[in-house]
């Protein structure tokens, strides 16, 4: 069985698409002996590190392999790793799935103190973080998140272009600029109602089409086998999670709180909090909190919503509903920002949300500046959709899709 994983990690290399490759790639190195990568199921974690074995590695001094594979059923990934340190003098084993190996961090901490040459490269979901590590891994080993597509990178797969990410700072000072720039690519906002509607997840560039079929997909895995294996809870509270999800979908933002939900769902406000928390956990959900201070342990959320614009498109199709444009608006607006890595609060005090002292409305073309007219103490702009230019107090939506 040993050999049939050999077999299939040099099957999957050699049937690999190595000319597409995400933002984090460039930065992904093998800087330490233990080496995470978290996210969402469905953003791409496994071909980036394939990609990352063929473009760097000797295919025959490496091993790639899922620890859920059914071999670990009976056998430990402590000894399967002994096995070919000791038979085949690897040293550079890259584990994929290792959350659905059951005791996964205990294992993971006795390869790392057992092998002091070997180095292990291991991914899971989001919900599987290294700080969650029973054994402290996090002080061990480094941790990569990687998200689903921004805009930029959908475009560049979309045209076989190469336009280079944006800093959150130098978009702000240079919006006119690269607003202006970024208008002459052909069919910008086509491309731009494309990325919204199912453009966050590279599964969009899979030949056989059924990307929202693939999509449910991944709520289904991520909500009765994530969500019901590392959380621990009984299958009769699993179709809540879904029923957030399309309540989330079917109701503005600004009418959304743990009290509402719960209410509407039968639930208390604490479970229904802690449910938001663990979707938070595993890519499917974002709770946006108030910039007054406070701790966010304590704190409620202000604002909350389904992770990205393809889950708000999908579900609310599903349900046979119409899309709210606003919600798509905020939305789109919240993951880019965040996923950039920049700390984003919904603004107590006009506006709509704050991130690094500058107030943000988010609207259409028609959108005027009632909201952020009396904001004189930090910088106030109007994010608008359907307008291709900058001005001194507007910025194109799009444009922040080129913040990662």
């Amino acid at each position: 069985m040993t050999d049939m994983l050999q077999t299939i990690f040099h099957r999957l290399l050699a049937s690999l698409d190595i000319e597409t490759k995400r933002y984090l790639y460039p930065s992904f190195k093998l800087d330490n002996r233990l080496i995470g990568l978290s996210g969402p199921r469905g953003v791409g974690k496994t071909t980036m590190l394939l990609q990352f074995i063929r473009e760097t590695q000797d295919s025959y001094s490496v091993i790639y392999f899922s620890a859920d594979n059914i071999y670990f059923s009976s056998n430990s990934l402590f000894d399967y790793v002994r096995q070919l340190y000791e038979t085949e003098e690897i040293k550079l084993f890259f584990i994929d799935e290792a959350h659905k190996y059951k005791g996964w961090t205990q294992e993971l901490k006795n390869i790392y103190d057992s092998f002091p040459d070997v180095t292990v490269v291991f991914s899971g979901s989001s919900s599987m973080d290294l700080i969650k590590g029973t054994y402290d891994l996090s002080r061990r080993g480094i941790m990569h998140h990687l998200h689903g597509l921004s805009f930029r990178e959908y475009l560049n797969f979309s045209t076989g272009s190469n336009h280079p990410a944006v800093e959150f700072e130098t978009l702000i000072a240079k919006r006119r600029q690269l607003a202006a720039e970024f208008a002459a690519i052909p069919r910008l906002k086509g491309h731009f109602q494309e990325y919204l509607k199912q453009g966050y997840y590279p599964f969009v560039f899979e030949s056989g089409g059924g990307y929202y079929e693939k999509l449910g997909n991944v709520i289904e895995k991520t909500v009765h086998e994530d969500i019901a294996s590392y959380y621990s809870l009984k299958t009769v509270n699993l179709h809540y999670f879904k029923l957030i999800l399309h309540y989330l979908c079917t109701t503005p933002p600004g009418r959304i709180n743990p009290h509402n939900l719960g209410k509407s769902l039968a639930l208390d406000s604490k479970t229904a909090l802690h449910y938001l928390k663990i979707l938070q956990e595993t890519g499917l959900v974002r709770l946006i909190y108030s910039d007054k201070k406070g701790s966010a342990l304590i704190r409620k959320p202000a604002k909350v919503f389904v992770d990205n614009t393809s889950l708000l498109y999908m579900i609310n199709e599903t349900l046979g509903q119409k899309v709210n444009i606003g919600t798509v608006r905020e939305l789109f607006f919240i993951n880019m920002v965040q996923n950039s890595g920049k700390k984003l609060f919904y603004s107590s005090d006009g506006g709509d949300f704050c991130c690094q002292e500058i107030v943000f409305e988010i609207g259409g073309r028609g959108k005027g500046s009632q909201q952020i007219q009396n904001i004189s103490d930090r910088q106030a702009f109007l994010v608008k959709d359907d307008t291709l230019h900058a001005s001194a107090q507007t910025i194109p939506l799009w444009l922040f899709g080129f913040l990662y």
